[in-house]
């Protein structure tokens, strides 16, 4: 029996050879085939590196021809899986089980699998999810394709193959270009800005696997500080002194990256910032708080949202002053300033506590602290008056603090019952907010 036959795997009738079909993709397919159904390891090898070459010659229209007949070709026989599953259901033994299991994975998974097997096939599937992910609104049929390259790639970089390494101006350059190239939520503005964030009151740490060599998965940046910061910029600023680390007492987390969005969705980070306080911990026994200062990235268009929905229900003059936030520098407006201070930090505790997503909270870097078992601490007026910070969360930012000794249980708690652990400043904050009077 062939090894296709072994893992359900039965090629749909297909119009390959008709002219809709690209020569290139037609032979892509081909190699994909002949890949499922080869038994050696060396002639598997042989065959994963000339698919993967393949794959990587197709221009954009033909990678979507190609996408769309993997979606077709490569998914569960519904015939083969439902003789399965009548079998299992008139004879769940084992032996019915396992097949039941087999013939339901779909072919594509084992397909990936081989495709690994060819020297730098981890670095193509991860690049090849990044592409689908960037489509899928528009090619909704592909969404299978990803959630298999994603169950796929959660269990290859799963905690055991990432190696932990801190970066400093000792690193080599090719990764010290990286930290450049991918740091998304506070750019670095060249090398003399790179230098003071690798100083010695600075540390950044990053995970690294080794199927992509120096390419970093993930980093995070740490200022060591007296006292928790409320502010993003004094932390930022290249020109700022630097601190003896032996007078810190504060480890603040104030970027953390992910630079492959082919690896969006797979947990790094709460391994990164756990493992990462650990490792302070036992460097540097004084530093007794580790926190974050935190963006709030969706705040503003929440806030108009909901505004919206309720203006008829709610003080009159709300949604003027609201409007006056795109007026350029309006908190250097006295009088304005505080009107705006006094509503915008109760609305924003209000939103970071009941707005939702489903059930989870609706703020992003909500839901990613609060699954590593954050605490929800302080909020901070004009934390961050980048040009971003106040277009996002009109300058508001968000410490949160993570209690080695409270971690896990916090974690628990919100991964059971979606808890948004949050100090009594935070929870006084939010019952202030014109949104929480009932709608008269």
């Amino acid at each position: 029996m062939k090894l296709s036959a072994l893992i359900g795997f039965r090629p749909r009738p297909s119009a390959d050879a008709a002219s809709a079909v690209p020569r290139p993709v037609r032979h892509t397919l081909s190699l994909c085939r002949a890949l499922l159904s080869e038994r050696g390891e060396v002639s598997g090898g042989r065959l994963a590196t000339e698919a993967l070459q393949s794959y990587q010659s197709l221009d954009e229209p033909a990678r979507a021809v190609f996408f769309d007949r993997l979606a077709r070709e490569f998914s569960p026989d519904p015939e083969t899986v439902g003789h399965a599953g009548d079998a299992y259901r008139q004879d769940p033994s084992p032996p019915n089980l396992a097949r039941l299991l087999r013939v339901t994975e779909p072919p594509r998974q084992e397909l990936f699998r081989r495709l690994n097997m060819a020297a730098g096939g981890t670095r193509v599937l991860v690049d090849l999810r990044r592409q689908l992910l960037a489509d899928l609104d528009a090619h909704p049929q592909w969404a299978p394709i990803q959630a298999d390259l994603a169950h796929l790639l959660a269990s290859w970089f799963n905690r055991g193959f990432l190696e932990l390494r801190r970066i400093d101006w000792r690193t080599p350059a090719i990764v010290l270009e990286k930290l450049i190239q991918y740091e998304a939520v506070h750019e670095i503005q060249g090398w003399h800005d790179l230098q003071r964030r690798l100083e010695s009151d600075r540390r950044c740490y990053a995970f690294f696997h080794p199927a992509l060599g120096d390419e970093p998965i993930i980093f995070v940046e740490v200022a060591l500080t007296r006292g928790m910061s409320a502010k993003v910029q004094p932390l930022l600023s290249p020109d700022s002194p630097v601190l003896d680390p032996a007078s810190a007492n504060c480890a603040m987390f104030y970027s953390i990256t992910n630079c492959q969005e082919g690896l969006r969705g797979v947990p790094f980070g709460n391994f990164l910032i756990k493992k990462v306080a650990e490792d302070l911990s036992r460097e540097l026994p004084h530093i007794r708080t580790f926190a974050t200062v935190s963006p709030v990235p969706a705040f503003r268009e929440w806030l108009n949202g909901a505004l919206r929905t309720r203006e008829k229900h709610l003080p009159k003059g709300i949604a003027e002053w609201v409007n006056r936030l795109d007026e350029p520098e309006w908190w250097k407006q006295k009088e304005f300033a505080e009107t705006a201070q006094r509503e915008l930090m109760s609305l924003c505790a209000y939103y970071l506590l009941n707005a939702r997503q489903g059930k989870e909270p609706l703020d992003p870097v909500v839901r990613f602290h609060l699954r590593n078992g954050a605490r929800l601490e302080r909020l901070n007026w004009l934390g961050d008056t980048s040009s971003a910070g106040m277009r996002r969360s009109a300058g508001l930012m968000v410490n949160y603090v993570y209690r080695l000794a409270d971690v896990e249980r916090n974690h628990e708690q919100y991964m059971k019952e979606l808890k948004v652990t949050a100090s009594r400043t935070i929870e006084s904050l939010a019952r202030q907010s014109t949104l929480a009077r009932p709608a008269s």
